[in-house]
């Protein structure tokens, strides 16, 4: 999300280096991150730095910007697909190996919607398709929709130890259904590396003017508790908060991937670390508890 913008060429070729390195291979992006821009560096990438059959690229389409600079959601069949032809002039690519619609659409008939999706796999432009923010009940409509051809593939959604919503109904779903989940802003927004406890850094994303807003929601004296149990978990077993978030994260039943946003090449090799770092059961269970969303009914009977 912050290539093109934040993160210069070098940087993002040095990033995608060392995370093929580590044997990484999902490369997550959007038409919307830096208006095309990040698509059209990760198009320059491949080929030259990482060989494009080594990674799995997922792309996303369905917000649109418009004249004024403000951006609005639109999964029609002519934006999702012309938004995908885009995305693949950007990637320098004929395919893309997933292609998730970016947001609901409420003006958009579900079907046109999932009808797009299809004709992006008949037509061999994408290999797999997937939601992306969907609440349950849309996602397992589009899923019985694709059931008899191509099939919906995964769910991207925000899910961390400081927004766990999607444990409700989203992730039983997606289970039930067979869906991969891939977790965006899997550190909270960046609030669970534990760089936020005392004070907001310079150069850190919620001092930032684009992204202060996007952070600002996880600062509150509510994620206090969830902050400091992980900084205990993570001093206890002589790791990072970071690891310890993503170790959590990427044992939960469904998760797939967990999609980094690092913004320099030292942050992505610090969240590499966790590949390495098995919870035992007690911390696990002492951070499942501490910030479980509320359950009841009909959630659980």
């Amino acid at each position: 999300m912050t290539w093109a913008r934040d993160t210069e060429a070098d940087d993002a070729a040095e990033q995608l280096r060392d995370f093929v390195d580590a044997g990484g291979t999902l490369l997550d992006t959007a038409a919307s991150y830096a208006d095309g821009d990040c698509e059209s560096l990760i198009g320059s990438l491949l080929g030259n730095v990482v060989a494009r059959e080594d990674v799995t690229v997922c792309t996303k389409a369905g917000v649109r910007r418009l004249a004024d600079g403000t951006g609005t959601v639109d999964a029609s069949r002519s934006s999702l697909l012309a938004g995908l032809d885009a995305s693949l002039r950007r990637l320098g690519t004929d395919h893309v190996d997933l292609f998730l619609v970016q947001s609901p659409d409420p003006l958009t008939p579900l079907e046109e919607t999932v009808g797009a999706l299809r004709y992006a796999v008949a037509s061999g432009r994408a290999r797999y398709v997937g939601l992306s923010n969907f609440p349950a009940w849309r996602t397992a409509q589009a899923a019985t929709m694709l059931a008899d051809d191509v099939g919906l593939a995964a769910v991207e959604v925000e899910y961390s130890l400081l927004q766990r919503g999607v444990e409700r109904e989203v992730l039983p779903a997606a289970l039930g259904l067979g869906l991969g989940v891939l977790a965006w802003s899997p550190l909270g927004r960046g609030v669970l590396t534990g760089k936020y406890r005392r004070s907001v850094p310079a150069d850190s994303r919620a001092a930032s003017s684009h992204l202060a807003g996007f952070v600002a929601p996880y600062l509150g004296v509510e994620q206090g508790p969830v902050i400091e149990a992980l900084v205990t978990a993570a001093d206890g077993l002589g790791a990072s908060p970071l690891e310890v978030a993503l170790a959590w994260l990427c044992a939960r039943p469904g998760v797939s991937a967990a999609v980094l946003g690092a913004r320099t090449p030292e942050q992505l090799r610090a969240a590499l670390g966790a590949t390495r770092l098995e919870l035992p059961s007690e911390i696990a269970g002492a951070l499942d508890e501490i910030g479980a969303p509320r359950l009841g009914y009909p959630e659980v009977l």
